[in-house]
């Protein structure tokens, strides 16, 4: 699974671990085992619909994990659907063929959305525009959704949606508050795609990467009533500084709309979610939950202790080598061998230049805090196999990586300082590195005492 072997040959155990808590989130069988065509009866979850009164059947989706989800209900429903549309940042050629032929897949940017993203989308929006109140459309929602599929609201550019997302992706400001501002300058997020299609019948299968899983934050609620408003967009642009910082056009918008000047995103009550369907079919604590039975049948004493771990990242890996001292200091709150489950998803202020992701950067944090403890490991990685802009998921410290790193001339806190944890894990041998793992809910940690 790694290719380090340093991490895999020295805890096995861990690797298993692993392994299994990405199988128990793998997007094929999370939609397989949702859907269930029996005749012209098809059950999704506890949803009985009876194809034969629909014209047509589409299948529509954006996300990482939107393939091997589309693979999974085309092996259901492949008699039925007549056409789809998918947009994609990795293009796996054996999820592709798997496709029927009437399938078409496009690519899109992440994590900050690009001209692949909007011309992808306008395809998107013309294939759209042929669904009547006859039609079925099945949708397919994963994590990195927001990026993969934008288009700008009148008086806003692409570019300015490309310039607010790393700007908010810089400022540390959490998921909810980035999605509300994109909710609100794109035509396809907060419920945005429901008008789109209304009044066909929509059902949205949705594979969660956001903390608690609230359906109108995972990539952005394109199916879903939007809780945020401009009130909630003036009050995040003051909370990080932004007004000179955010392109006018969005700071504009943002006037007009608390001026009711342009409308805002449609809201619980609306007739236009009448005939909308969503089922979540797999998050962050699935995995998590998945993950501690198989430190359980490794032989581990298990927790799971939150999957809501939020805050900044190398704060964050700091708190983690706090509960691992205690565990080896004490045998508080579980006896060794001992693993604790964490999931959520962090964040990072850039200061500095260097290369790095937030489950790198929080390992990062911990790794002074962390330095003599005997037989303990922290490993910490993204679910979707990529961590910020770099090729690894995390990353993993044990009490000797201190010590190994300024036996090699490294002082850790220049990394830190300089958002550069990937140079300094990659030196070490302690990245974590699967590849894209074809699903997406948020991230997770470890802290295990042997």
């Amino acid at each position: 699974m790694m290719n380090q072997n340093t991490l895999s040959n020295s805890y096995p155990e861990v690797e298993l671990i692993l392994s299994e808590l990405l199988k128990s989130v793998d997007p094929y069988l999370a939609v397989v085992n949702q859907v269930e065509q029996d005749g012209h009866r098809l059950k999704i979850a506890d949803e009985m619909i009876d194809l034969a009164q629909y014209r047509h059947v589409y299948l529509i989706g954006f996300g990482k994990a939107v393939l091997p989800m589309a693979k999974g209900i085309s092996s259901v429903l492949s008699s039925y659907i007549e056409e789809g549309f998918l947009i994609t940042k990795h293009f796996n050629e054996s999820y592709i063929k798997a496709l029927p032929s009437s399938i078409h897949v496009y690519r899109g940017n992440h994590p900050v959305p690009g001209e692949d993203t909007f011309r992808s989308t306008e395809k998107l929006l013309g294939f759209l525009s042929r669904i009547t109140k006859d039609d079925l459309v099945l949708c397919l929602i994963s994590g990195g959704g927001s990026a993969l599929c934008s288009m700008p609201v009148e008086g806003v550019q692409p570019g300015d949606i490309k310039e607010m997302t790393k700007v908010m992706l810089a400022c540390g400001a959490e998921i909810n508050e980035i999605n509300a501002l994109r909710k609100h300058v794109d035509r396809i997020k907060g419920g945005g795609l429901v008008s789109l299609v209304h009044p066909a019948r929509l059902i949205t299968l949705i594979l969660s990467d956001v903390i608690g899983s609230p359906l109108d934050v995972i990539a952005s609620g394109p199916t879903v009533p939007d809780e945020s408003n401009f009130a909630d967009l003036q009050r995040i642009i003051e909370k990080y500084n932004l007004e000179e910082k955010l392109p006018h056009q969005i700071i504009e918008l943002v006037r007009k709309g608390n001026a009711g000047e342009v409308p805002d995103t449609p809201k619980l009550g609306s007739s236009c979610f009448s005939s909308v369907s969503n089922v979540l079919i797999g998050s962050n604590l699935t995995a998590c939950q998945s993950a501690m039975r198989a430190a359980q049948k490794a032989g581990f004493n298990s927790m799971l202790l939150t999957t809501y771990l939020r805050g900044e990242a190398r704060e964050a890996g700091r708190f983690l080598a706090g509960i691992i001292s205690e565990i080896a200091d004490t045998g508080n709150p579980l006896q060794r061998p001992a693993c604790i489950v964490l999931g959520g998803e962090t964040t990072v202020t850039i200061h500095g230049d260097g290369l790095g992701g937030r489950n790198q950067e929080m390992a990062l944090g911990a790794v002074r805090d962390l330095a003599g403890l005997q037989k303990v490991l922290l490993v910490t990685l993204g679910t979707d196999g990529e961590d910020g802009p770099t090729d690894a998921a995390g990353a993993w410290v044990t009490g000797d990586t201190l010590a190994k790193s300024v036996q090699s001339g490294m002082n850790p806190d220049q990394y830190l300082n300089n958002n550069d944890a990937y140079h300094y894990f990659e030196a070490l041998g302690q990245l974590i590195q699967i590849g894209p793992t074809g699903t997406n809910v948020n991230d997770i940690a470890f802290l295990f005492a042997f």
